[in-house]
C-alpha cells in the first residue's frame, strides 16, 4: 500500500511528465504538423456601379441572383442620353453644312481671284505701255501715276483674295472627313453620346452572385458609386501561420480544412502559394523618420504570414465569402506525423459541434 504522500508524489511526477510531453509535442507539432484557426474563405467581390449618372428605370436582378457575364443587371432612364445623341447628330450635320458653305465661298473666291489676276495683268500691260510713252513725253506724269496706282490696286486685290482663300481653307480643314478636325470633334462627341447611352444598361462583368443590392426604380445612381456587389464563383482559402510553422511548407504541401459552417467534415486540400509579405513589412515613404516598434513584453508575439490553400474537391456552394475555417498542414510525410495531424484536424472538426 502506498501512503498518501507517495500517491501525491506519483501524481506530481505524472503531471510534470505529462506537461513536458505536451510541451515537446506542441513545439514539434508547430513545425511539422502546424494548425491554425485563423483561416478565411475569400472570394473576389466586384462593386458594380454605373459609368454614367441617372435615375434607375428597371432592376433585373435580386439579392442572391446568379448571373453570367453579360447579363443585364439594371437600366437607367435613357431619355436624356437619347437626347444627347440626337443633339450630337444635329451638331455633326450642321458642321457638314458649314463645310459645304465654306466650299462654296472658296469656289466663289477662286473665281474672283481669276478675274482679279486677269485685271492685274491687263493693268500691268497698260502701265508698261504708258511708261514707254512717258519716256517719249507723249503722256503726262499725272496719267502715268494714275495707271501705276490702278495696277498696284489690282495686285493688292489679288493678294487680298489669296489671303481670304487661305483663311477659308484653314477654316474648312481637310477634305477627307476622317482627317477633318472640326468633323472629327463632332464625330467624337456623337460617339461619346452613343457610348453614354449604351452605359445606361449595366451588365455583369463576370459570373457570380448578386449581393448587397441597394437599387429600386427611381433611385438616383451616381456615376462610379457602387449600387451592388457581385461575388465571384471562384474561392480562395487564406490561412495565417506563425513564421516558424512555414519553414517546411511549399506549394503542393498537403493540407486539410475544416469549416465552421460544416462541423464534422474534413476536406482534403493543398497549398497553392504564399504571400511575399504583409503590411507590417511595407514602409510608407512619407518624409517622416522611421518609428521603431516598441514592446514591453519579454517575449514578443510571433509574426504571422499568409498562405493560400485550395481544396482538392469543389468548395461547397453554400459557403459565403468571409466564412471561417481551420487549416491543418502536413509538413512531414512520416507515419506518426500523418497520424497525429489527422487526429488534430478531426478533433477540431468535432469540437466545432460544441461552439
Amino acid at each position: 500500500m502506498m501512503t498518501p504522500e507517495q500517491k501525491f508524489a506519483r501524481w506530481v511526477r505524472v503531471s510534470i511528465a505529462s506537461f513536458l510531453l505536451m510541451f515537446v509535442y506542441f513545439i514539434v507539432a508547430d513545425i511539422w504538423i502546424p494548425l491554425t484557426p485563423d483561416s478565411t474563405v475569400m472570394r473576389v467581390v466586384t462593386p458594380v456601379s454605373s459609368r454614367v449618372a441617372g435615375y434607375v428605370a428597371q432592376v433585373h436582378v435580386q439579392n442572391n441572383s446568379l448571373v453570367k457575364k453579360g447579363d443585364l443587371l439594371f437600366e437607367l432612364d435613357a431619355t436624356p442620353f437619347i437626347n444627347q445623341v440626337e443633339a450630337a447628330k444635329i451638331a455633326l450635320a450642321q458642321a457638314r453644312l458649314t463645310n459645304q458653305q465654306l466650299d462654296a465661298q472658296i469656289a466663289a473666291a477662286q473665281a474672283n481671284l481669276k478675274t482679279a489676276q486677269l485685271t492685274a495683268q491687263n493693268d500691268k500691260v497698260t502701265y508698261d505701255r504708258y511708261q514707254r510713252l512717258g519716256t517719249m513725253q507723249n503722256v503726262s506724269q499725272s496719267d502715268l501715276d494714275k495707271v501705276r496706282t490702278t495696277w498696284q490696286s489690282s495686285v493688292q486685290s489679288v493678294n487680298n483674295l489669296n489671303a481670304s482663300i487661305h483663311a477659308l481653307a484653314i477654316e474648312r480643314g481637310e477634305r477627307d472627313d476622317s482627317r477633318n478636325v472640326t468633323l472629327q470633334k463632332y464625330q467624337n462627341s456623337l460617339e461619346q453620346a452613343q457610348l453614354n447611352l449604351g452605359w445606361t444598361k449595366v451588365r455583369a462583368e463576370m459570373d457570380g452572385k448578386v449581393s448587397n443590392l441597394q437599387l429600386s426604380p427611381g433611385f438616383y445612381a451616381a456615376a462610379g458609386s457602387a449600387a451592388l456587389a457581385l461575388v465571384h464563383d471562384d474561392a480562395d482559402i487564406v490561412a495565417d501561420f506563425r513564421e516558424k510553422s512555414l519553414r517546411h511548407t511549399h506549394p503542393g504541401t498537403d493540407a486539410a480544412v475544416v469549416f465552421d459552417a460544416l462541423p464534422g467534415q474534413v476536406f482534403r486540400a493543398h497549398v497553392t502559394s504564399s504571400d511575399a509579405g504583409i503590411l507590417a513589412g511595407q514602409q510608407a515613404v512619407n518624409g517622416s523618420l522611421s518609428e521603431p516598434e516598441t514592446s514591453n513584453r519579454w517575449v514578443r508575439d510571433a509574426q504571422r504570414m499568409r498562405i493560400h490553400v485550395a481544396l482538392n474537391d469543389p468548395l461547397p456552394d453554400n459557403l459565403p465569402t468571409g466564412a471561417r475555417a481551420t487549416v491543418q498542414l502536413y509538413n512531414s510525410e512520416g507515419v506518426f506525423a500523418r497520424f497525429f495531424s489527422g487526429l488534430q484536424i478531426h478533433l477540431v472538426s468535432w469540437l466545432h459541434y460544441v461552439y
